[in-house]
Protein backbone atom coordinates (compact mmCIF):
# COMPACT_ATOMS: atom_id res chain seq x y z
CA UNK A 1 0.00 0.00 0.00
CA UNK A 2 1.32 3.40 -0.95
CA UNK A 3 2.27 5.66 1.97
CA UNK A 4 0.25 8.84 2.03
CA UNK A 5 1.23 12.00 3.85
CA UNK A 6 -1.57 13.46 5.99
CA UNK A 7 -3.11 16.74 4.84
CA UNK A 8 -2.15 20.00 6.48
CA UNK A 9 -4.73 20.53 9.20
CA UNK A 10 -3.19 23.45 11.13
CA UNK A 11 -1.82 26.79 10.12
CA UNK A 12 1.95 26.98 9.99
CA UNK A 13 3.76 29.96 11.49
CA UNK A 14 6.30 31.88 9.40
CA UNK A 15 9.51 33.31 10.82
CA UNK A 16 9.10 36.53 12.81
CA UNK A 17 11.53 38.47 10.63
CA UNK A 18 10.78 36.71 7.35
CA UNK A 19 11.55 38.67 4.22
CA UNK A 20 7.90 39.28 3.21
CA UNK A 21 7.22 40.84 6.63
CA UNK A 22 10.43 42.85 6.63
CA UNK A 23 9.57 44.09 3.17
CA UNK A 24 6.24 45.45 4.41
CA UNK A 25 7.94 47.22 7.35
CA UNK A 26 10.62 48.70 5.09
CA UNK A 27 8.05 49.90 2.56
CA UNK A 28 5.83 51.53 5.21
CA UNK A 29 8.85 53.12 6.90
CA UNK A 30 10.13 54.54 3.62
CA UNK A 31 6.77 56.07 2.70
CA UNK A 32 6.29 57.71 6.11
CA UNK A 33 9.87 58.98 6.15
CA UNK A 34 9.53 60.59 2.73
CA UNK A 35 6.37 62.34 3.91
CA UNK A 36 8.06 63.67 7.08
CA UNK A 37 11.40 64.81 5.64
CA UNK A 38 10.04 68.16 4.39
CA UNK A 39 8.33 68.81 7.73
CA UNK A 40 11.06 68.10 10.28
CA UNK A 41 14.28 70.09 10.27
CA UNK A 42 16.57 67.26 11.37
CA UNK A 43 19.17 64.96 9.91
CA UNK A 44 17.86 63.05 6.91
CA UNK A 45 18.55 59.67 8.49
CA UNK A 46 16.70 60.27 11.80
CA UNK A 47 13.08 59.98 10.59
CA UNK A 48 13.71 56.69 8.69
CA UNK A 49 15.67 55.29 11.63
CA UNK A 50 12.95 56.11 14.15
CA UNK A 51 10.10 54.85 12.00
CA UNK A 52 11.97 51.65 11.11
CA UNK A 53 12.82 50.97 14.75
CA UNK A 54 9.19 51.33 15.84
CA UNK A 55 8.09 49.09 12.95
CA UNK A 56 10.59 46.36 13.89
CA UNK A 57 9.53 46.44 17.54
CA UNK A 58 5.89 46.12 16.46
CA UNK A 59 6.82 43.22 14.18
CA UNK A 60 8.64 41.53 17.06
CA UNK A 61 5.60 41.83 19.33
CA UNK A 62 3.34 40.60 16.55
CA UNK A 63 5.54 37.53 15.93
CA UNK A 64 6.02 36.64 19.62
CA UNK A 65 2.29 36.59 20.31
CA UNK A 66 1.87 34.54 17.17
CA UNK A 67 3.76 31.76 18.97
CA UNK A 68 3.18 32.38 22.67
CA UNK A 69 1.18 31.44 24.59
CA UNK A 70 0.66 28.19 22.70
CA UNK A 71 -2.89 27.84 24.01
CA UNK A 72 -5.42 30.61 24.55
CA UNK A 73 -8.82 30.56 26.24
CA UNK A 74 -11.64 29.70 23.85
CA UNK A 75 -13.10 33.19 24.21
CA UNK A 76 -9.91 34.95 23.16
CA UNK A 77 -8.89 35.25 19.50
CA UNK A 78 -5.14 35.28 18.87
CA UNK A 79 -5.41 37.88 16.15
CA UNK A 80 -6.99 40.34 18.62
CA UNK A 81 -4.08 39.77 20.99
CA UNK A 82 -1.57 40.38 18.21
CA UNK A 83 -3.17 43.59 16.99
CA UNK A 84 -3.50 44.86 20.57
CA UNK A 85 0.18 44.08 21.21
CA UNK A 86 1.21 46.11 18.15
CA UNK A 87 -0.68 49.11 19.52
CA UNK A 88 0.60 48.64 23.10
CA UNK A 89 4.32 48.49 22.24
CA UNK A 90 4.15 51.52 19.95
CA UNK A 91 4.49 54.25 22.66
CA UNK A 92 7.29 52.34 24.41
CA UNK A 93 9.19 51.86 21.15
CA UNK A 94 8.75 55.54 20.27
CA UNK A 95 10.02 56.68 23.68
CA UNK A 96 12.99 54.33 23.47
CA UNK A 97 14.10 55.38 19.99
CA UNK A 98 13.72 59.09 20.79
CA UNK A 99 15.79 58.64 23.97
CA UNK A 100 18.51 56.79 22.06
CA UNK A 101 18.70 59.24 19.15
CA UNK A 102 18.78 62.33 21.42
CA UNK A 103 21.06 61.09 24.23
CA UNK A 104 23.90 63.44 23.19
CA UNK A 105 21.70 66.53 23.28
CA UNK A 106 22.22 68.83 26.29
CA UNK A 107 18.52 69.04 27.06
CA UNK A 108 15.96 66.28 27.48
CA UNK A 109 13.93 65.77 24.33
CA UNK A 110 10.65 65.90 26.26
CA UNK A 111 11.23 69.57 26.94
CA UNK A 112 11.75 70.39 23.26
CA UNK A 113 8.48 71.35 21.52
CA UNK A 114 9.70 70.29 18.05
CA UNK A 115 10.89 66.90 19.26
CA UNK A 116 7.64 66.39 21.16
CA UNK A 117 5.74 67.19 17.99
CA UNK A 118 7.82 64.66 16.09
CA UNK A 119 7.27 62.11 18.85
CA UNK A 120 3.50 62.70 18.78
CA UNK A 121 3.46 62.34 15.01
CA UNK A 122 5.42 59.09 15.15
CA UNK A 123 3.17 57.77 17.89
CA UNK A 124 -0.01 58.71 16.04
CA UNK A 125 1.21 57.14 12.82
CA UNK A 126 2.22 53.96 14.66
CA UNK A 127 -1.14 53.67 16.39
CA UNK A 128 -3.18 54.41 13.26
CA UNK A 129 -1.26 52.64 10.51
CA UNK A 130 0.41 49.64 12.13
CA UNK A 131 -2.71 47.82 13.43
CA UNK A 132 -4.22 47.97 9.96
CA UNK A 133 -1.04 46.61 8.43
CA UNK A 134 -1.05 43.84 11.06
CA UNK A 135 -4.66 42.93 10.28
CA UNK A 136 -3.90 42.91 6.57
CA UNK A 137 -0.94 40.58 7.16
CA UNK A 138 -3.13 38.29 9.26
CA UNK A 139 -5.76 38.16 6.54
CA UNK A 140 -3.22 37.29 3.85
CA UNK A 141 -1.62 34.64 6.05
CA UNK A 142 -4.91 32.97 7.00
CA UNK A 143 -6.21 33.17 3.44
CA UNK A 144 -3.02 31.63 2.07
CA UNK A 145 -3.10 28.86 4.65
CA UNK A 146 -6.76 28.16 3.89
CA UNK A 147 -5.96 27.86 0.19
CA UNK A 148 -3.08 25.48 0.90
CA UNK A 149 -5.29 23.45 3.20
CA UNK A 150 -8.00 23.26 0.53
CA UNK A 151 -5.42 22.10 -2.02
CA UNK A 152 -4.15 19.51 0.44
CA UNK A 153 -7.65 18.15 1.01
CA UNK A 154 -8.27 18.12 -2.74
CA UNK A 155 -5.06 16.16 -3.24
CA UNK A 156 -6.10 13.73 -0.53
CA UNK A 157 -9.53 13.34 -2.11
CA UNK A 158 -8.01 12.63 -5.52
CA UNK A 159 -5.69 10.04 -3.93
CA UNK A 160 -8.68 8.24 -2.44
CA UNK A 161 -10.51 8.47 -5.76
CA UNK A 162 -7.57 6.90 -7.60
CA UNK A 163 -7.34 4.15 -4.98
CA UNK A 164 -11.06 3.46 -5.35
CA UNK A 165 -10.68 3.33 -9.14
CA UNK A 166 -7.76 0.94 -8.86
CA UNK A 167 -9.68 -1.32 -6.46
CA UNK A 168 -12.73 -1.31 -8.73
CA UNK A 169 -10.64 -2.24 -11.78
CA UNK A 170 -8.98 -5.08 -9.88
CA UNK A 171 -12.38 -6.37 -8.80
CA UNK A 172 -13.68 -6.28 -12.35
CA UNK A 173 -10.53 -7.98 -13.60
CA UNK A 174 -11.00 -10.74 -11.01
CA UNK A 175 -14.54 -11.23 -12.32
CA UNK A 176 -13.28 -11.53 -15.89
CA UNK A 177 -10.85 -14.37 -15.17
CA UNK A 178 -13.29 -17.04 -13.94
CA UNK A 179 -15.93 -15.92 -16.45
CA UNK A 180 -13.64 -16.56 -19.41
CA UNK A 181 -11.90 -19.65 -18.07
CA UNK A 182 -15.10 -21.41 -17.05
CA UNK A 183 -16.65 -20.79 -20.46
CA UNK A 184 -13.60 -22.18 -22.24
CA UNK A 185 -13.36 -25.25 -20.00
CA UNK A 186 -17.09 -25.90 -20.56
CA UNK A 187 -16.39 -26.10 -24.30
CA UNK A 188 -13.66 -28.69 -23.70
CA UNK A 189 -15.98 -30.66 -21.41
CA UNK A 190 -18.56 -30.89 -24.20
CA UNK A 191 -15.99 -32.48 -26.50
CA UNK A 192 -14.92 -34.93 -23.83
CA UNK A 193 -18.51 -35.87 -22.98
CA UNK A 194 -19.34 -36.44 -26.64
CA UNK A 195 -16.31 -38.65 -27.09
CA UNK A 196 -14.92 -36.48 -29.88
CA UNK A 197 -11.59 -37.51 -31.27
CA UNK A 198 -10.59 -33.86 -31.25
CA UNK A 199 -10.85 -33.59 -27.47
CA UNK A 200 -7.15 -34.30 -26.92
CA UNK A 201 -6.06 -31.91 -29.68
CA UNK A 202 -8.33 -29.19 -28.39
CA UNK A 203 -7.12 -29.73 -24.83
CA UNK A 204 -3.49 -29.39 -25.95
CA UNK A 205 -4.38 -26.19 -27.80
CA UNK A 206 -6.13 -24.91 -24.69
CA UNK A 207 -3.07 -25.61 -22.54
CA UNK A 208 -0.89 -23.74 -25.04
CA UNK A 209 -3.34 -20.87 -25.08
CA UNK A 210 -3.63 -20.64 -21.29
CA UNK A 211 0.15 -20.57 -20.89
CA UNK A 212 0.15 -17.36 -22.91
CA UNK A 213 -3.10 -15.92 -21.60
CA UNK A 214 -3.11 -16.53 -17.86
CA UNK A 215 -0.04 -14.37 -17.01
CA UNK A 216 -1.65 -11.44 -18.85
CA UNK A 217 -4.88 -11.78 -16.90
CA UNK A 218 -3.18 -10.22 -13.88
CA UNK A 219 -1.81 -7.24 -15.79
CA UNK A 220 -3.66 -3.95 -15.71
CA UNK A 221 -2.87 -3.02 -19.28
CA UNK A 222 -1.95 -4.77 -22.51
CA UNK A 223 -1.52 -3.85 -26.16
CA UNK A 224 -3.88 -4.55 -29.02
CA UNK A 225 -1.12 -6.61 -30.63
CA UNK A 226 -1.04 -8.94 -27.63
CA UNK A 227 -4.82 -8.92 -27.50
CA UNK A 228 -5.06 -9.97 -31.15
CA UNK A 229 -2.64 -12.84 -30.53
CA UNK A 230 -4.96 -14.14 -27.81
CA UNK A 231 -8.00 -13.60 -30.03
CA UNK A 232 -6.38 -15.59 -32.84
CA UNK A 233 -5.46 -18.42 -30.48
CA UNK A 234 -8.97 -18.48 -29.04
CA UNK A 235 -10.64 -18.51 -32.47
CA UNK A 236 -8.36 -21.31 -33.65
CA UNK A 237 -9.33 -23.21 -30.54
CA UNK A 238 -13.03 -22.67 -31.23
CA UNK A 239 -12.55 -23.54 -34.91
CA UNK A 240 -11.17 -26.92 -33.89
CA UNK A 241 -14.31 -27.50 -31.83
CA UNK A 242 -16.68 -26.59 -34.70
CA UNK A 243 -14.65 -26.55 -37.95
CA UNK A 244 -17.73 -26.59 -40.21
CA UNK A 245 -19.60 -23.84 -38.36
CA UNK A 246 -16.98 -21.22 -37.65
CA UNK A 247 -14.86 -19.13 -39.99
CA UNK A 248 -12.94 -16.03 -38.97
CA UNK A 249 -10.76 -13.21 -40.27
CA UNK A 250 -8.48 -10.80 -38.40
CA UNK A 251 -7.27 -7.53 -39.94
CA UNK A 252 -5.28 -4.88 -38.09
CA UNK A 253 -3.22 -1.87 -39.05
CA UNK A 254 0.38 -1.98 -37.86
CA UNK A 255 0.01 1.38 -36.12
CA UNK A 256 -2.79 0.00 -33.97
CA UNK A 257 -0.84 -2.94 -32.57
CA UNK A 258 1.03 -0.82 -30.02
CA UNK A 259 -2.09 0.92 -28.67
CA UNK A 260 -2.72 0.15 -25.00
CA UNK A 261 -6.04 -1.23 -23.82
CA UNK A 262 -7.51 -3.08 -20.84
CA UNK A 263 -6.80 -6.84 -20.91
CA UNK A 264 -9.35 -9.03 -22.70
CA UNK A 265 -11.00 -6.08 -24.47
CA UNK A 266 -11.24 -7.81 -27.87
CA UNK A 267 -11.32 -11.28 -26.39
CA UNK A 268 -14.51 -10.45 -24.49
CA UNK A 269 -16.21 -9.31 -27.71
CA UNK A 270 -15.11 -12.39 -29.64
CA UNK A 271 -16.21 -14.72 -26.85
CA UNK A 272 -19.64 -13.04 -26.82
CA UNK A 273 -19.88 -13.44 -30.60
CA UNK A 274 -19.18 -17.17 -30.24
CA UNK A 275 -21.47 -17.66 -27.27
CA UNK A 276 -24.46 -15.57 -28.40
CA UNK A 277 -24.07 -15.57 -32.19
CA UNK A 278 -22.31 -18.62 -33.61
CA UNK A 279 -23.13 -21.33 -31.06
CA UNK A 280 -26.93 -20.89 -31.17
CA UNK A 281 -26.94 -20.93 -34.98
CA UNK A 282 -27.31 -24.27 -36.74
CA UNK A 283 -25.42 -22.96 -39.75
CA UNK A 284 -22.77 -21.25 -37.67
CA UNK A 285 -21.25 -18.13 -39.13
CA UNK A 286 -18.22 -15.95 -39.63
CA UNK A 287 -16.45 -13.61 -37.21
CA UNK A 288 -14.52 -10.62 -38.54
CA UNK A 289 -12.16 -8.69 -36.25
CA UNK A 290 -10.76 -5.38 -37.51
CA UNK A 291 -8.61 -2.77 -35.76
CA UNK A 292 -7.51 0.57 -37.21
CA UNK A 293 -6.40 4.10 -36.31
CA UNK A 294 -8.44 7.14 -37.33
CA UNK A 295 -8.09 10.77 -36.20
CA UNK A 296 -5.99 9.89 -33.15
CA UNK A 297 -8.39 7.21 -31.98
CA UNK A 298 -8.30 3.44 -32.17
CA UNK A 299 -11.38 1.82 -33.68
CA UNK A 300 -11.99 -1.89 -33.05
CA UNK A 301 -14.86 -3.90 -34.49
CA UNK A 302 -16.04 -7.46 -33.92
CA UNK A 303 -18.75 -8.55 -36.36
CA UNK A 304 -20.45 -11.94 -36.59
CA UNK A 305 -23.04 -13.47 -38.90
CA UNK A 306 -24.65 -15.58 -36.20
CA UNK A 307 -28.26 -15.59 -35.05
CA UNK A 308 -28.11 -11.90 -34.21
CA UNK A 309 -29.83 -9.92 -31.51
CA UNK A 310 -32.17 -6.96 -31.55
CA UNK A 311 -30.81 -3.56 -30.58
CA UNK A 312 -33.24 -3.44 -27.68
CA UNK A 313 -31.96 -6.73 -26.31
CA UNK A 314 -28.39 -5.65 -26.95
CA UNK A 315 -28.83 -2.45 -24.97
CA UNK A 316 -29.56 -4.59 -21.91
CA UNK A 317 -26.18 -6.26 -22.35
CA UNK A 318 -24.93 -9.62 -23.59
CA UNK A 319 -24.02 -10.97 -20.20
CA UNK A 320 -21.27 -10.54 -17.65
CA UNK A 321 -18.40 -10.16 -20.12
CA UNK A 322 -19.77 -7.25 -22.12
CA UNK A 323 -21.18 -5.44 -19.08
CA UNK A 324 -17.83 -5.85 -17.36
CA UNK A 325 -15.94 -4.51 -20.38
CA UNK A 326 -18.23 -1.50 -20.65
CA UNK A 327 -17.55 -0.60 -17.01
CA UNK A 328 -13.78 -1.08 -17.30
CA UNK A 329 -13.63 1.21 -20.33
CA UNK A 330 -15.69 3.80 -18.47
CA UNK A 331 -13.43 3.68 -15.40
CA UNK A 332 -10.23 4.09 -17.41
CA UNK A 333 -11.23 6.37 -20.30
CA UNK A 334 -14.41 7.99 -18.88
CA UNK A 335 -16.31 9.77 -21.68
CA UNK A 336 -13.44 9.28 -24.15
CA UNK A 337 -14.40 5.63 -24.77
CA UNK A 338 -17.46 4.49 -26.69
CA UNK A 339 -18.91 1.00 -27.01
CA UNK A 340 -21.77 0.68 -29.50
CA UNK A 341 -23.93 -2.33 -30.39
CA UNK A 342 -25.60 -2.87 -33.74
CA UNK A 343 -27.87 -5.60 -35.13
CA UNK A 344 -27.02 -6.61 -38.70
CA UNK A 345 -29.32 -7.62 -41.56
CA UNK A 346 -30.43 -10.26 -42.37
CA UNK A 347 -28.83 -11.65 -39.20
CA UNK A 348 -25.73 -11.08 -37.18
CA UNK A 349 -24.36 -8.61 -34.75
CA UNK A 350 -21.63 -5.95 -34.61
CA UNK A 351 -19.84 -4.35 -31.65
CA UNK A 352 -17.69 -1.24 -32.13
CA UNK A 353 -15.21 0.17 -29.64
CA UNK A 354 -13.55 3.57 -29.94
CA UNK A 355 -10.79 4.49 -27.49
CA UNK A 356 -8.00 7.11 -27.47
CA UNK A 357 -4.81 5.96 -29.15
CA UNK A 358 -2.94 7.41 -26.16
CA UNK A 359 -3.38 5.80 -22.73
CA UNK A 360 -4.69 8.42 -20.25
CA UNK A 361 -1.91 10.19 -18.30
CA UNK A 362 -4.02 10.41 -15.13
CA UNK A 363 -4.05 6.64 -14.80
CA UNK A 364 -0.76 5.66 -16.43
CA UNK A 365 1.11 5.55 -13.13
CA UNK A 366 -1.57 3.38 -11.60
CA UNK A 367 -2.49 1.02 -14.41
CA UNK A 368 0.68 0.26 -16.35
CA UNK A 369 1.50 -2.50 -13.94
CA UNK A 370 2.62 -2.50 -10.32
Amino acid sequence: MRHREPPVLFFTTPAIFSWPRLRVVLLASTILSLLWLPIFQSSWFLPPTRVLFVGLVQLLAFGILERWPRRLPSWMARWVLQVAAVAIVTPFAAVLIYSITTWSHPEVWTTDAKKMFGFATLLAAGLLVSPWIAMSALYRHINGQAQRQALSFELERSEFARDALDSRLRLLQAQVEPHFLFNTLANVRELVDSGSSQASTVLNSLITYLRAAVPNLHNNVTTLGQELDLVRAYLELMHMRMPDRLQFTIAAEDAALAVHCPPMTLLTLVENAIRHGIDPSEEGGQIAVTVRIQDGRCLAQVKDTGVGLSAQQASAGLGTGLANLRERLQLIFAEQAQLSLQALEPHGFCVNISIPAQWPDKTSSKHFGD
